[in-house]
């Protein structure tokens, strides 16, 4: 993509994400798009543990004590939103802060399975603890924002809101120096470190920063909804994060979003088959893990390979002149 053109397609997909709750009523289609910008930051969020070598089975669970500690906040303590959302997020990245530097030095399978245990922990946790959470039933009757955020059209601008900054930052940080260490550490733990990289610190950086934002949409997800129970934060939850990541491609964050488009919109069209749904979804799964391991955006690239014209090789015999020169 030139330079020119990229400043074209950034203001033209402003254009749209701003525009077209405006152009229709359908509650419906404002309410997808809320879960489009939600679920973007928690796919964003976990994107960045991925590039850093890891696949973390337990985001739910930085969502649940987001969602939770921003409701509690507000409706046990009686303090508005923005004391509960800083409440949640805070919460998220303390626990990140206190696990990450346990968790974080296992690799592999060991990771997958201990953050799996950790969300598992965490949600019999909030079954148990009636008296606090709820239990089982949850919390009902959750307060929105704001009056104005009744309206699904108004929590749709604030959630783009959110997602703005959530998926802003997560792309400022893998364009920086500090994404390229994070490369480094995905590809081998072992010469990052020779190269200079504190691999554990920068790995924990990362957790406590994804956990953060996952705590945020936790809260935006739980004022959203009006209610939450352990149900909303299984393990499902964050095996669906990894999937959009597998499945728009785990190697650009544009992939994450391509992924997060792709399962929020498809149950959508699938809700006449119910049924069926988590076979289509595994059939999609194990075509893409077999036949493209780089998921939607190298089914893009392919194509774009073979669109863009090839050019000419130039003559052998200035080749060898420049060659000489």
């Amino acid at each position: 993509m030139s330079k020119s053109t990229r400043p074209l397609l950034w203001i033209g997909g402003a254009i749209v994400l701003l525009v077209w709750p405006l152009l229709t009523d359908d509650r419906f289609l404002h309410h997808v798009g809320v879960l489009l910008c939600l679920t973007a930051i928690g796919s964003a969020s976990l994107h960045l543990i991925i590039r850093t070598g890891h696949v973390s089975l337990c985001h739910a669970a930085f969502m649940a004590f987001g969602a939770y500690g921003s409701v509690l906040t507000v409706m046990r303590l009686g303090l508005p939103f923005p004391a509960g959302l800083l409440a949640g997020t805070a919460a998220a990245a303390a626990l990140a802060a206190i696990i990450g530097p346990v968790v974080l030095r296992l690799t592999g399978k060991y990771f997958v399975l201990i953050t799996f245990l950790f969300g598992e922990v965490v949600r019999m946790a909030i079954v148990e603890n009636v008296a606090l959470t709820g239990g089982s039933n949850g919390i009902f009757n959750v307060p929105p924002p704001h009056a104005i955020f009744l309206d699904t059209r108004n929590y749709y601008y604030l959630s783009l809101a959110f997602a703005v900054f959530g998926v802003g930052l997560c792309g400022r940080l893998l364009a920086s120096e500090f994404g390229r260490a994070m490369n480094a550490m995905r590809d081998s733990d072992r010469l990052a470190e020779c190269s200079g990289v504190p691999v554990i610190r920068f790995k924990i950086i990362v957790f406590i920063i994804a956990c953060a934002l996952a705590g945020m949409q936790g809260s935006l997800m739980a004022h959203y909804n009006k209610v939450i129970s352990p149900e909303n934060f299984s393990g499902i939850i964050s095996l669906n994060l990894v999937v959009m990541n597998v499945i728009g491609g785990m190697a650009s964050l544009a992939g994450a979003l391509i992924g997060t488009v792709f399962m929020v919109l498809l149950p959508e069209l699938l809700r006449g088959y119910v049924n069926i749904q988590h076979i289509i979804f595994g059939a999609i799964l194990f075509a893409t893990m077999a036949f493209l391991p780089g998921g939607i955006m190298e089914a893009a690239r392919r194509i774009a390979d073979r669109i863009r014209p090839k050019r000419p090789a130039p003559p052998v015999g200035a080749a060898q002149a420049s060659a000489a020169e």
